[in-house]
């Protein structure tokens, strides 16, 4: 893992993180928790795939996981998306249920997001790896300064961006939001546990597509 593996768009926004001894300490723990014989998710090649997908300069809506999903075939790079074929999964279903509830699309059959990430929607993971099967394993290695500095860079976009913070992991976020500015859209996590207490019925997208269009920006297709 180095800057090297940056997509382009993001190398001149990034790249000095990498000199940094946090990140210094992060390749090592990777390096070592492989050595070990320990499954890593996402593969390595798509650890950065959100970014891939959406270019700084084209990010118009942010959506902040936690860490990526922990179970076979499930994570490849972008929050809260799985390949075709896989399990939709239940947070997964919620926002289905709210996109639903909200705009009267029909919910897709399928669990693969990257029609967002390529209209401008970064799927970015507050951790952006994980051990198989033990959640938030990677959690305070150094993941949380890199994806700040993801959020920092956003911020001082020229264009106002939206912000949807699910959870108080994503919330804490918001610090490095100008409210001023770009619209902060909070509710409680989508998952099973949490998403009746807020997150359905939050109306984020219609929100969401709103501000863009009065900031004249086009709006997000949320359609799969």
């Amino acid at each position: 893992m180095s800057d090297m593996e940056l997509p382009e768009s993001w190398k001149c926004a990034l790249a000095g993180e990498f000199d940094k001894p946090y990140m210094a300490a992060l390749k090592a723990f990777l390096q070592s928790e492989r050595a070990c014989g320990k499954t890593i998710f996402p593969k390595e090649d798509e650890i950065f795939r959100a970014l891939d997908l959406t270019p700084p300069q084209d990010v118009r809506v942010i959506i902040l996981g936690q860490d990526p999903y922990h179970g076979d075939d499930q994570a490849h790079g972008l929050a809260f998306s799985v390949n075709n074929g896989v399990r939709v999964p239940p947070s997964l279903k919620n926002i289905y249920k709210e996109i639903t509830r909200d705009l009267g699309i029909p919910p897709p059959v399928h669990g693969f997001l990257e029609g967002w990430a390529k209209q401008g929607v970064l799927l970015l993971n507050t951790v952006l790896t994980v051990e198989r099967s033990l959640a938030a394993s990677h959690k305070g290695k150094g993941w949380e300064q890199f994806t700040d500095a993801i959020i920092s860079h956003i911020n001082k976009s020229k264009d106002p961006v939206v912000f949807m913070l699910w959870g108080s992991h994503a919330q804490k976020k918001a610090a490095y939001v100008d409210r001023d500015k770009h619209l902060a859209l909070t509710a409680p996590h989508p998952s099973p546990l949490s998403a009746h207490r807020g997150f359905l019925g939050c109306g984020h997208f219609t929100k969401a597509n709103d501000f863009l269009t009065k900031s004249g920006q086009v709006p997000i297709n949320w359609s799969l």
